[in-house]
C-alpha cells in the first residue's frame, strides 16, 4: 500500500508490475504495433485481457451527460504500472481496473479513452476537466474527498503471504522476517507498528526487509529469504493467483478501504458510471472479472457515489 494511507499515494514511488515469482517474472516488451488479445497468448490466460460480452443499456445510457454522449467517449486519466489493476504489456494498457471500466463503457454505449499521467496529476487533471475521471487504483479518503467525488468500486485492504507450507500470523510475526516494498504503507507504517509492538512486549522485533519491487519481495518468499510479504490486498491476490501455488495467503485482509474513481464534484456523470458498476455488480460481469485477475476477496455488492462535504 502506498504512503498516506492504502492504494496509491501522491508521495510515494510507483509500484512495479507484481507478476508474481522468479521462475514466473515476465518480460515486459513494449511493441509499437497494434496489440490484440493474440498477442498475450505465450503470457498465460491470466495475463491476457477478458472479453466480456454486455451490450449497450438504454436505460443507462441515456442518463449521460450530453457532452460524453455526443463524443461517444469518457477520457480516462491512468498511472502505470499497479499489477493486477493498471500495467503495461506489448505497449497496450490492461489489468482488472482497465477490464472493467471498458466494460462500464459498453453499458454506456461510449468507450474509454485512456490517457498516461503521473500519478499525483491525475486528480488535478480531473479538477480542470481534461479527464473525465481518473482511474489508478484511488484509495477514497477525507483528504482527496475535499477536491473530487468517487465513484466506489472495490475494496482493498492489507494482505500477507506465505510460502506454502508455513504458518505465519500476521498478528504474532515477532522475530520473523518479512518482505515489503520500499516506499509503501506495508514498509514504512504497517509491519514497523507491529515490530515496535513485539519489542514493547519484550519479544524479538520483526526484521523488515525492504525490496525495490513487490517482485523482489515475492521472489524471496517463494525463495524461503524470508517467511513472509505484506501489500495490497490485490497486488498480493494477484502475485499468488501467478505463484503456481508456491505461496498462499497469511490470515484475512486488514485495514480495508474503498477504491473509486475521482471526478469533478457534482459530475453529472457520476450517476450513469455508478448505475452501469451497479448492473455488472448485479449480472455477474463485475465477479468474472474479478475472478480472471484473482482478486475476488475485494469485490462489493454496492456501488456508491462518495461526495465530499
Amino acid at each position: 500500500m502506498r504512503v498516506l494511507r492504502r492504494g496509491r499515494a501522491e508521495s510515494a514511488p510507483r509500484r512495479s508490475a507484481a507478476l508474481a515469482a522468479m521462475v514466473s517474472v515476465v518480460v515486459l516488451v513494449p511493441m509499437t504495433s497494434a496489440c490484440t488479445n493474440d498477442d498475450f497468448e505465450d503470457l498465460g490466460a491470466d495475463i491476457a485481457p477478458i472479453s466480456i460480452d454486455v451490450s449497450k443499456v438504454d436505460a443507462i445510457a441515456t442518463t449521460l451527460p450530453s457532452s460524453v454522449r455526443d463524443a461517444g467517449r469518457i477520457v480516462v486519466g491512468v498511472n502505470v504500472p499497479y499489477a493486477p489493476n493498471e500495467f503495461k504489456v506489448n505497449g497496450r494498457i490492461i489489468g482488472f481496473d482497465v477490464d472493467l471500466m471498458n466494460t462500464i463503457t459498453k453499458v454506456l454505449g461510449v468507450r474509454a479513452e485512456y490517457r498516461e499521467a503521473d500519478f499525483a496529476k491525475i486528480i488535478p487533471s480531473v479538477t480542470a476537466g481534461t479527464f473525465d475521471l481518473g482511474m489508478s487504483s484511488f484509495t477514497v479518503t477525507d483528504e482527496r474527498l475535499k477536491s473530487v467525488d468517487f465513484v466506489t468500486y472495490f475494496s482493498a485492504g492489507i494482505q500477507w503471504a506465505q510460502r506454502a507450507g508455513n504458518d505465519i500470523d500476521p498478528t504474532r510475526a515477532c522475530g520473523k522476517r518479512v518482505g515489503v516494498q520500499r516506499g509503501t504503507t506495508e514498509a514504512d507504517e504497517e509491519v514497523p507498528a507491529k515490530s515496535k509492538a513485539c519489542t514493547d512486549a519484550g519479544n524479538p522485533a520483526i526484521d523488515v526487509v525492504k525490496f525495490n519491487s513487490q517482485d523482489e519481495a515475492t521472489t524471496a518468499v517463494i525463495l524461503g529469504k524470508v517467511d513472509a510479504m505484506s501489500a495490497d490486498s490485490p497486488v498480493t491476490d494477484y502475485a499468488i493467483k501467478r505463484a503456481g501455488g508456491r505461496i498462499v495467503k497469511a490470515g484475512e485482509p486488514f485495514e480495508s478501504a474503498p477504491y473509486g474513481y475521482p471526478m469533478v464534484r457534482g459530475s453529472e456523470l457520476a450517476e450513469p458510471v455508478r448505475a452501469a458498476l451497479q448492473y455488472l455488480i448485479d449480472n455477474g460481469q463485475y465477479r468474472a472479472i474479478a475472478a480472471h485477475w484473482g482478486v475476488q476477496t475485494g469485490m462489493i455488492s454496492t456501488a456508491e457515489i462518495r461526495r465530499g462535504a
